[in-house]
């Protein structure tokens, strides 16, 4: 007897506490649809200027307000709500709204009619809020008392259900049912061992823990324990629930798409050149030993005007060759004595009036080329080759070593103007002719690049094509590697869209998330084609209209 009170009575708390499943032949319904982490009662409105998020927080309001076509939040508006207790202005928080609104603790279906003026902007936006009625516990009877190793089975699935389903929703009772679940191992143990009194003191501290448990979360709330959180996550469907404060973290940024025509461009490799009428090559005419000027020779990167000598090159003299030019030095020695004595005799006769003053000046024209051949040819001995810088610019490469022996038409320096650079591309099955064009570097930066001309003839089925790039040019160097879009004359229809907006899916295929509701975001497969350095042409997968994210993109494909 006592046996079979206590179990009934472990059974009718455990009623209580949780749901029980049903036993085989016994249907108890529908199982309930799985529920969102986010159940915090909300309504949006949209119009064409304004986006609006009114979430039920208790007695009050908080309202999200956006742009409709950017999504930036709008922050200093003045917010005016028509509620059921009358018209209210809403307060400013930093980019969150807030008003007072008892009447949202109460279940029921609330119109609001929300007045928006932002500056010279002023909308309407109607919503409607719905506060669910309170979910009520599902209590069902077995049809068969179990006892034994079945009760236990049945007390500890029940539990488990209850648990977890708790737990998931971050019931405030927890603790409570922590202890509930606690007092009932021991009842378990007391019954199987035929402990009467210890199993009667345990009902009763489980009545009392039940009943205590759900008064604290009644006066708690005011309601059966609800959880409330908004979290980001990703829906079965495979689209995206984002809260509008997770938008304000994640600084989600989207763009009204429209159709229009864009002229096709064509992507190819390319690489930076120096511009060359800004750049060019020292090399020794000569060969011969190199020798520094004045404070040495330039270091990479400096810079150097046109005319400056950057080095010197002296020729070498073989033993041969000296032979010859003593031997010639001798004969113009000889040949200077003689036409300085022909001189003095003519000086002497010129003032007698016996020679013509002709004779005379022909004789000393005569010395003074004589005496320039022998200076020239001691000059060969002991004069260096100053190489001296072509053009203005900084030295891109240097080959200069003091004692070093350059060897004729060898490039000692590389003289590069770094504002002025050009971008060298090779084109495949063109003509080569390019409106426009733009080159993107590795880092993402994007140039802006001015047609200058292309090859038309050669072996190879690649011909060259010369751009100029325009605006700044810091950080880049000749020969640097980069992809270039050239736009040609033809058109093709499509949605231009950022780089940034367009991601790779998990099958390959390129993907972008339309803004479909305002805490919806949807991904959608689309066909893209290169544009520019920093678009893209859609071709095929979203229409025009779509509110396509620009920004925080890719930490929304990251969200699960």
């Amino acid at each position: 007897m006592h046996l079979r009170f206590l179990t009934a009575a472990a059974m009718a708390v455990l009623t209580l506490a949780s749901p029980v499943r049903a036993h085989e032949g016994h249907d108890h319904g529908t199982p309930p649809p799985v529920v969102s982490a986010q159940t915090a009662p909300r309504a949006e409105a949209q119009s064409a200027l304004f986006e609006l998020v009114a979430v039920a927080r208790g007695p009050s309001l908080e309202i999200h307000l956006d742009r409709f076509d950017t999504n930036e939040p709008i922050v200093g508006a003045t917010l005016d709500v028509e509620t059921p207790a009358g018209p209210t202005t809403a307060t400013v928080e930093g980019d969150v709204y807030r008003l007072d609104a008892p009447w949202a603790e109460q279940p029921g279906t609330y119109d609001l009619i929300a007045t928006v003026a932002n500056g010279s902007d002023i909308d309407f936006l109607t919503a409607t809020l719905v506060i669910p009625e309170a979910p009520a516990p599902v209590v069902t009877a077995s049809s068969s008392w179990l006892v034994g190793s079945a009760l236990a089975t049945e007390m500890q699935e029940a539990l488990a259900v209850d648990l977890t389903d708790r737990l998931s929703r971050n019931d405030p009772a927890i603790l409570a049912v922590g202890a509930l679940g606690f007092a009932l191992g021991i009842l378990a143990m007391a019954v199987f061992r035929r402990r009467v009194f210890v199993a009667a003191g345990t009902v009763a501290v489980l009545v009392v823990l039940f009943t205590g448990a759900i008064a604290v979360a009644q006066e708690t709330t005011g309601a059966p324990v609800v959880g409330v959180r908004d979290l980001a996550q990703r829906l079965p469907d495979g689209s995206v629930f984002v809260p509008k404060p997770s938008q304000r973290i994640l600084a989600i940024r989207t763009l009204l798409t429209a159709a229009s025509e864009h002229h096709r461009s064509v992507e190819m490799p390319g690489r930076i050149i120096p511009d060359p009428n800004a750049s060019g090559y020292v090399q020794a005419s000569i060969a011969g030993r190199l020798s520094s000027p004045p404070g040495g020779f330039p270091r990479l990167g400096s810079r150097v005007a046109a005319g400056d000598v950057l080095a010197f090159v002296t020729s070498p003299i073989q033993t041969i060759d000296q032979s010859d030019l003593r031997q010639r030095l001798s004969e113009l020695d000889q040949a200077i004595s003689i036409s300085e004595q022909r001189v003095r005799r003519s000086e002497t006769l010129v003032k007698s009036g016996t020679v013509a003053q002709t004779t005379l000046d022909e004789t000393r024209i005569e010395l003074e080329g004589l005496r320039e051949r022998r200076l020239a040819i001691e000059q060969v001995q002991v004069k260096p080759e100053p190489l001296v810088a072509p053009v203005s610019g900084v030295i891109a490469a240097s080959n200069a070593i003091a004692g070093q022996m350059a060897e004729s038409n060898a490039v000692v320096f590389h003289v590069v103007d770094p504002e002025r650079l050009w971008v060298e591309a090779l084109v495949y099955g063109g003509a080569g002719s390019f409106g426009s064009a733009s080159a993107e570097v590795g880092n993402g930066r994007a140039l802006s690049l001015t047609f200058e001309g292309a090859g038309f003839a050669g072996t190879s089925p690649a011909l060259p094509v010369h751009f100029r790039v325009e605006g700044e040019t810091t950080g880049l160097r000749p020969g640097q590697m980069l992809t270039v879009l050239g736009q040609t004359e033809e058109t093709q229809a499509g949605i231009a869209l950022p780089r940034t907006s367009v991601l790779r899916g998990p099958n390959g295929q390129d993907i972008v998330f339309i803004h479909s509701g305002a805490e919806r975001f949807e991904p959608k497969e689309v066909r893209v084609l290169p544009l520019d350095g920093k678009r893209v042409l859609v071709a095929a997968g979203i229409e025009a209209g779509s509110r396509v994210v620009t920004e925080g993109a890719e930490l929304l494909n990251q969200i699960r």
